[in-house]
């Protein structure tokens, strides 16, 4: 490392450490749900690019639609062996709608099963953010009370000696927490709604496209009643 930006990155660390200080341990609670809320972030953004969350919801659409019109083949063919959750959906849909040890109900059972587990998946990590929005703002509360509490403690036993000055520097360090719980949980509800509109997204397209798969055609209706028929003849 060059000389330079070492004594640059020592200086920086120095700085924000005493920045720190100045707000107590409130404030490294803070400093540390910050970081945890911008790892989530960053890892809910790439398990969604994985899971294919952003992709929106055209190729089980389109899977959905060659399965209604009897393109079994060509409909699995698109969905099948791919990760995105809507494909993952479509396909367990299409496994249940033709295995033959399931009837309607119980293909229908099968695919909300596969269903709830994709979206638990999807959903994985959101309470953390949930908690840390709600959690970020009491610690900068508790922290500015605290320090309030030191402030006028410092007030009172400098008697009639107070300085105006000593005690509004007290206060503004003691309301640093505030600021500070206050940011974090802003990014962490911002991106905590977001998540929760692309798994509504999610949510709504694997409905979509199990609801048109496991429908029944009139044609195969009408096979079935003919086989029922010949049965019961």
């Amino acid at each position: 490392m060059l000389p330079g930006l070492d004594i640059s990155l020592e200086h920086a660390v120095t700085v924000l450490s005493d920045f720190l200080n100045k707000g107590g341990p409130a404030l490294w609670v803070i400093a540390a749900l910050s970081v945890v809320t911008v790892a989530l972030i960053l890892w809910k953004v790439w398990s969604f690019l994985l899971q294919g969350a952003f992709s929106g919801g055209g190729l089980s659409a389109r899977a959905a639609g060659l399965w209604r019109h009897g393109d079994h083949d060509q409909a699995l063919a698109l969905v099948d062996k791919r990760r995105s959750l809507r494909a993952r959906l479509a396909a367990a849909a299409m496994h249940a709608s033709e295995d033959p040890a399931l009837d309607g109900p119980a293909a229908e059972a099968e695919t909300d099963r596969v269903g709830t587990r994709l979206l638990t998946s999807a959903r994985s990590g959101l309470r953390v953010l949930e908690l840390i929005a709600t959690l970020a703002p009491l610690l900068g509360l508790l922290g500015t009370v605290l320090g309030m509490i030191e402030a006028f403690q410092t007030l009172e036993d400098a008697g009639t000696r107070a300085d105006p000055a000593v005690l509004a520097g007290g206060i503004w360090e003691a309301l640093l927490t505030t600021a500070a719980g206050m940011a974090v949980a802003i990014v962490a509800m911002i991106a905590l709604v977001w998540f929760e509109s692309i798994v509504d997204a999610v949510r709504h397209d694997m409905r979509t496209a199990a609801t048109v798969i496991l429908l029944r055609a009139p044609d195969q209706e009408a096979e079935s009643a003919c086989g029922e028929e010949e049965v019961a003849a």
